[in-house]
């Protein structure tokens, strides 16, 4: 007579249930970080479209690289554009933001100085030197801006720098209008892929609390 086989035991039956739902949840995750990803992508190119530039109480400049006292392309760039926007009458004051970058001199200060150096007036630039990333340099302008009684500012960087910039500032009681710096080729400069990339980790890392 053939011998019938034992029976499992519950420890050795496989946990499909357990399996599945596993797998369900991890596609649900997956899904939502997507939508996530999505929506502020969308974001970023929505601000990145426009430049809502009116008359303000002042204009702030957000740091970039300066190599010796210069300004790197990129912060060129956004320097003469806030130029542009202060002769057009858009505000009385420009603010540049930005602390040192590992030598002697300060993006704030550079920023300063490259603008005195095309015509502004000392008396109309206020350099901020001491912040060393976007959230703090919000914190900073948010003081100055209390402190000068301004009530609307127009905030300068990348285009794809904009959004985060607006979400950071009205959570700090700001109230800012965007205008993107035009888009010139740099050479050596960082692809926009990889802009858009970094700005949706860190909008998401600032989102969480976590940059």
């Amino acid at each position: 007579m053939k011998e019938q086989p034992e029976p499992e035991s519950d420890s050795a039956r496989p946990k499909r249930p357990i399996l599945r739902w596993s797998l369900v949840l991890f596609g649900i995750v997956v899904l939502a970080m997507l939508a996530w990803c999505r929506w502020v992508y969308v974001q970023i190119e929505h601000y990145a479209a426009q430049d809502q530039a009116a008359r303000s109480d002042a204009i702030a400049v957000f740091g970039a690289a300066e190599y010796d006292g210069h300004p790197s392309p990129v912060f060129r760039a956004r320097l003469d554009h806030a130029e542009s926007l202060y002769s057009r009458g858009i505000a009385p004051l420009i603010i540049t933001l930005g602390g040192d970058g590992g030598d002697q001199f300060s993006e704030g200060a550079v920023g300063e100085k490259y603008l005195e150096g095309v015509g502004v007036p000392e008396s109309d630039i206020i350099a901020e030197t001491e912040s060393t990333s976007t959230d703090q340099s919000v914190h900073r302008l948010a003081v100055i801006a209390h402190t000068n009684q301004l009530r609307r500012i127009v905030v300068v960087s990348d285009a794809a720098h904009l959004f985060r910039i607006h979400q950071i500032c009205a959570a700090n009681g700001l109230d800012v209008l965007t205008s993107p710096r035009p888009r010139v080729p740099i050479e050596g400069n960082t692809g926009e892929t990889e802009r858009v990339e970094h700005e949706i980790l860190s909008y998401t890392l600032w989102r969480l609390h976590l940059d």
